[in-house]
């Protein structure tokens, strides 16, 4: 019972850092993984983007729609396969990666001591 606790515990601080990350970035959390998953790399399809998200495909159109309407994220057809479309940040999309600092936001100590922060 203590480890389910303790996994309580974690799913509320995760909570609580995202109300802080979405209202001092106006976005949420899936939206700033997937800005920080695509730059790592040149373009994700949104089978990859939800796949590293851990998202149903459904979830991450969601997000992937909302990170586009924000004008963050750029869609191409693939060049093999016109039916497949490719996500890539768009240069506001690296602006506004490079503004996130998560630190300003405080990370809970439940969480810093998973990410060994503290």
């Amino acid at each position: 019972m203590n480890t389910l606790c303790k996994i309580r515990d974690i799913y509320r601080s995760i909570a609580d850092f995202e109300l802080r990350f979405e209202k001092k970035y106006n976005l949420c959390l899936n939206e700033g993984m997937l800005l920080c998953s695509l730059s790592e790399v040149k373009q994700l399809s949104s089978g990859e983007i939800a796949e590293l998200l851990g998202l149903t495909p459904s979830n991450a159109s969601k997000v992937i729609k909302s990170a586009e309407n924000k004008g963050l994220i750029k869609r191409t057809l693939g060049d093999k396969d016109k039916r497949q479309m490719y996500f890539s940040l768009t240069g506001e999309g690296k602006r506004q990666l490079a503004l996130i600092n998560c630190k300003g936001i405080g990370i809970p100590t439940s969480i810093k001591t998973l990410l060994d922060m503290s």
